[in-house]
């Protein structure tokens, strides 16, 4: 019994020490831009993120909260847009697609599927759909409709 108890107790402790102690977890990402209040205003206005307090109080960065100890970080500086493909890009879910498309065409953004489709919506094989447009930097931005 005493064994069966020892070795139950070092398998419980085994598996709370190791969900304690993930590999890694997202802290930020950071984008270098070109015109700090256009980005901000976006990231706000389109993507919907919520600024939270940065550290530097020097008018050069936005910090937005991404999820719950994830951030985006903008920072002020690029003297112009860095030639970028799909392939890099951030992406973020949404409950709507099609509410997203509303809100990007009232804002006059241009978005388009994987293969640059203009007006076009990607559905991937698992029954995710998604688009692609850019930042005011040219940075690209998925958006699906992942709920997992």
């Amino acid at each position: 019994m005493k064994k069966r108890y020892l070795t139950t107790l070092l398998l419980f402790s085994a598996l709370f020490s190791n969900a304690q102690k993930p590999k890694a977890v997202l802290n930020h990402i950071a984008l270098y831009v070109t015109n700090l209040s256009k980005s901000t205003a976006f990231y706000q206005q389109i993507i919907g993120l919520d600024t939270i307090p940065e550290p530097f109080h020097d008018g050069k960065h936005t910090w937005f909260k991404v999820a719950e100890h994830s951030h985006l970080h903008l920072i002020q500086g690029a003297t112009g847009p860095s030639p970028l493909t799909k392939n890099s890009h951030l992406c973020f879910s949404v409950a709507s697609v099609e509410d997203m498309i509303n809100k990007l065409k009232k804002a006059g953004i241009v978005y388009e599927d994987w293969a640059g489709k203009k007006g076009s919506i990607t559905l991937r094989v698992d029954g995710i759909h998604q688009i692609y447009f850019q930042d005011p930097d040219g940075y690209w931005i998925e958006i699906n409709d992942d709920s997992k």
